[in-house]
């Protein structure tokens, strides 16, 4: 944000900035925000969406689907996608609730080969259960060598289990089209809930129930949109510099 400022100042008032994600000072800090609609923060330049901005292009994930990564390939269909985060400040993950996402993730090892990737957040104790998951039923653990499975994980999976601690995964996760599977930790951030139940209606997301289901949906991405209102502030911007009187 102090940087935001001295762009604007030392540009007098020429540059565009934009913000994303509440600054929790109030919409001047930028000429354009973006917040995700479970946020307060209102106002004639913040953009609220659904689902946050990201990556995950249908482009992308059809690229993926047609040079498959060879290391998911192999496995047979179907496949579930599996995507651990971990503790955070508003929260960790108890060893209950860890043990109860490996029993789930284990009942679904018996209908679906297994794609996991975790975070930097997830406990040890976690990932090393979730390793020797995938070796157990001949299913894919992403140890961090070799590219990034990720986008080709979402690609491929006719299911999607993730995680409640980040709103990031989960809003990717929907933009893919597979059902999306929510684990759902008791310590989620609050301010998250919102958000889940939004996805709920919409039939985005769905329990984790520990077995594939059949919950197709049409994917889910606010990214055009948030892409779409910053190029237009923009032009709205440049026309109002350029106006003779602002010389």
């Amino acid at each position: 944000m102090p940087y935001l400022r001295a762009l604007k100042r030392r540009s007098g008032g020429r540059c565009f900035t934009v913000f994303l994600k509440d600054p929790r000072i109030g919409a001047g800090i930028a000429d354009l925000l973006w917040v995700p609609a479970h946020d307060r923060l209102r106002g004639e330049n913040v953009v609220a969406t659904l689902t946050p901005p990201h990556g995950i292009t249908p482009d992308r994930l059809a690229a993926a689907r047609a040079r498959p990564d060879p290391r998911l390939a192999a496995l047979a269909p179907p496949r579930a996608a599996v995507l651990v985060g971990g503790d955070s400040r508003h929260g960790a993950f108890a060893a209950a609730e860890q043990d109860r996402l490996l029993a789930g993730l284990d009942r679904l090892a018996g209908e679906a080969r297994l794609m996991i990737t975790a975070s930097r957040r997830t406990p040890g104790r976690l990932r090393a259960a979730l390793a020797g998951l995938a070796a157990r039923h001949g299913g894919f653990f992403w140890d961090g060598s070799g590219d990034n499975p990720y986008l080709g994980m979402l690609a491929l999976a006719d299911a999607v289990v993730v995680t409640s601690d980040s709103a990031n995964m989960v809003g990717e996760a929907v933009a893919a089209g597979a059902p999306v599977l929510l684990f759902e930790v008791p310590g989620t951030y609050i301010r998250l809930r919102p958000f889940f139940a939004a996805l709920r209606r919409h039939g985005a997301v769905h329990a984790f129930p520990g077995r594939l289901e059949a919950l197709p949906h049409k994917p889910l991405d606010c990214t055009p949109a948030i892409a779409q209102a910053v190029a237009t502030a923009y032009r709205r911007h440049r026309d109002a510099i350029a106006r003779p009187d602002r010389r």
